[in-house]
């Protein structure tokens, strides 16, 4: 069957409104229904034969196929549970509505009473008695509606991902029975579930970037929460000793496969238990959790096999012993510290305490290891400042973190319950986040403080992101995987500028792919030249699509692909060279110029003007880094990599030198971007070309 093109999509579209003119003119308005009864779903009839068969039933979904055959015609209806097989034959359901309903398309919903039988190749159906169109589809659902090219839209479009990709509903369906397990966990330990307020009068000291609003009435802005501790703590203060939130959470930030702006997480306090009794409960209710939804503690993600019945228990001492040697015992000063620190290539903090330094080991060396369920506890109290202190070693807290799969996935502590210390330590917050940020809007909140001041008992803590547990048991890489609506940049709202920019220039490539391929083949012969021109490739197409070009996919695909085409035989002249090769291999100039912009300040005076071409500028330098980083991971690959984690590589100066972090800045510069915008965007267009490039390079 051919695949849909705009045009004949077009053409559909027409005669689809055309069917449903007709059908309103012979007073059968589908959009008339307001209800229909439905006393069966396909897995009940599917899943429980014997008892359904030789019964009449009512069903109703969304025709999935037609198979016509004169005057019987076979169908399949999907429902939320699955599929069945719908036999329509004309005798049976009489010849006008027999007539209409051949007209009905795939995609339409109806509904269908009938006999539950099995036909003679055993495939068990409704025998159809009524048919009745309920609604009509009008637009044509998608011939292919999945793999990397189409990620994106199954993200704007989740309601067709769902109807077309039945893993994507399976996906969505375990994601409510975990949130309803972990509940029934936590309810079953006598916690109480509550809700504190999503919006906040201020905001606080920590250093995730909130969403603000102004409420009109009381004429005051206001902040949406990036965490719920503090009012939950307040309920500790007033009795109520165990307390959870599920929480939906915002934080104005970056980017990346394990993060959204929007997401959800878990908070939880328990009075009269410490960091101790939190880890022996986080343990326990992911071996509940994941037995009761998923019927294993072995868990398939991302092609490893995650053994979630398996805890190891390590302090940060004993994990950065165990990975790199190193002893921290063996440190006597900060100096110590300082000079292991240089031996190892490892980065050392602002202020280079022994606690700070260890931290930046546990980094370095430790993080990346932990794939299988790892408690890493006793934080330094550098990195840790709002922590209670170990009470027989204050260098260190009553804190912890668990990692699966090198993520962390929780942090736990002992709750500091000081009204004079916490005091201290949020004034103290403040002036350090007014000291970055002069323009800071961040308060102490005095109000907690007041009720520590009442006395809050000894209590453990501990908060989860929901989402990336859901994406470790439903085998996603992504967030946006497990998120139903994830936020997305509008295609529709573009800027006037880039609105008048887009129909001016209306790039389209000279070349074809292929010529392009053998033309860069041409002038390169070492794979890694090949590989980055791939990758590049692969990154400018997923920026098309991401920022509203698709019609544009090809040109910015093969600028990314020939962007370097001369580096190899003529380093000392990139940019310069280039127009000579691509004019002979009939290269337009618009895309030459567009190529060479790429060198803008560096090797060429042409200063990148269109979106594509700043994208080009920024995403070259920034795919090194990242393929760099890459090649560090056990795994190889970019799949998992976090911004927080790309972030540390990209301030260290000494790794991949080569690539400049001033171009990767001035690349987000010129786009109007945050720096963490292009990092986490970027990691999801290597993400969603790796798998393309490495098949290509196999076949070099």
């Amino acid at each position: 069957m051919a695949e849909n093109t705009t045009e004949n999509i077009g053409e559909l579209l027409k005669i689809r409104r055309e069917k449903l003119s007709a059908l309103q003119e012979a007073g059968k308005n589908p959009f008339a229904c307001t209800k229909y009864d439905v006393d069966a779903h396909a897995a009940d009839i599917t899943g429980n034969y014997e008892a359904m068969e030789g019964k009449i039933v009512s069903v109703a979904g969304r025709l999935m196929s037609k198979r016509g055959m004169g005057k019987v015609s076979f169908c399949d209806l999907q429902d939320k549970s699955g599929r069945i097989q719908l036999y329509v034959r004309r005798d049976l359901v009489g010849e006008e509505p027999y007539s209409w309903f051949k007209k009905y398309d795939i995609g339409d919903i109806v509904g269908v009473k009938g006999e539950v039988f099995k036909t003679e190749k055993g495939e068990i159906s409704v025998r159809a008695a009524e048919v009745s169109l309920l609604a009509k589809g009008l637009k044509p659902l998608p011939e292919k509606f999945h793999g990397l090219t189409d990620r994106e839209t199954r993200y704007r479009e989740r309601y067709v991902d769902l109807i077309v990709n039945p893993e994507v509903m399976d996906t969505f369906v375990k994601r409510s029975k975990i949130m309803k397990e972990l509940r029934a966990f936590l309810d079953g330990r006598g916690f109480l579930e509550v809700d504190t307020p999503i919006l906040t009068p201020f905001e606080i000291g920590a250093s995730a970037r909130p969403f603000f609003t102004h409420h009109n009435t009381l004429d005051m802005d206001m902040v949406l929460r990036i965490e719920t501790e503090l009012y939950l703590k307040r309920l500790i203060v007033g009795g109520m000793e165990r307390v959870y939130e599920v929480g939906r959470i915002f934080r104005n930030e970056g980017m990346d496969p394990k993060h959204n702006p929007e997401f959800t997480t878990i908070e939880l306090y328990q009075a009269y238990t410490d960091f101790h009794g939190m880890m022996d409960l986080v343990e326990d209710m992911m071996k509940t959790v994941t037995m009761n939804v998923c019927g294993t503690l072995e868990i398939p993600y991302q092609g490893k096999v995650i053994n979630l019945g398996n805890w190891e228990r390590l302090t940060m001492i004993e994990a950065v012993k165990k990975y790199s040697g190193v002893d921290f015992n063996d440190w006597a000063t900060d100096e110590d510290a300082i000079a292991s620190a240089k031996e190892h290539h490892v980065n050392l903090p602002e202020i280079p305490t022994k606690g700070a330094i260890l931290a930046e080991f546990f980094d370095a060396f430790v993080e990346e290891n932990l794939i299988q369920p790892t408690f890493i506890y006793d934080y330094p109290v550098e990195i840790s400042p709002l922590a209670k202190r170990k009470p027989n070693d204050p260098m260190f807290t009553e804190r912890f973190e668990y990692f699966i799969n090198a993520t962390e996935y929780g942090n736990a502590f002992s709750e500091l319950n000081d009204p004079i210390d916490q005091k201290q330590r949020f004034e103290k917050q403040v002036a350090d986040r007014l000291a970055l940020d002069p323009d800071s809007r961040a308060q102490v909140d005095y109000d907690y403080v007041n009720a520590l001041e009442y006395g809050m008992p000894p209590t453990g803590g501990l908060g989860f992101g929901v989402d990336r547990l859901i994406m470790l048991l439903t085998d996603s890489a992504s967030i946006r995987d497990v998120l139903l609506f994830p936020t997305m940049k509008p295609i529709e709202t573009q800027k006037p500028a880039a609105k008048k920019a887009e129909a001016k220039t209306n790039l389209k490539s000279s070349i074809s792919r292929e010529d392009a391929l053998a033309l860069l083949k041409k002038y390169n012969q070492e794979p890694f030249h090949i590989q980055h021109g791939l990758t590049v490739e692969g990154v400018m197409r997923w920026y098309a699509r991401e920022l509203g070009h698709a019609d544009e996919e090809e040109f910015w695909g093969i600028s990314g692909l020939l962007h370097d085409i001369d580096f190899e035989k003529w380093p000392e002249e990139h940019c310069k060279k280039a127009p000579e090769l691509l004019t002979e291999g009939g290269v337009s100039e618009e895309m030459i110029h567009a190529i060479c912009s790429h060198g803008y300040g560096i090797c060429c005076d042409v200063e990148p003007e269109l979106e594509m071409e700043k994208v080009l500028f920024a995403a070259d330098e920034l795919t090194g880094l990242i393929w760099s980083y890459a090649l560090m991971r056990p795994e190889k690959s970019c799949a998992g990599m976090e911004l927080k984690s790309l972030k540390k590589k990209f301030k260290d100066k000494r790794f991949a030198a080569g690539c400049s972090r001033d171009i990767i800045t001035k690349g987000a510069e010129l786009l109007g971007w945050e720096l963490d915008e292009l990092l986490s965007k970027t990691i999801l267009a290597m993400q969603d070309c790796e798998a393309a490039v490495a098949e290509a390079m196999a076949k070099e």
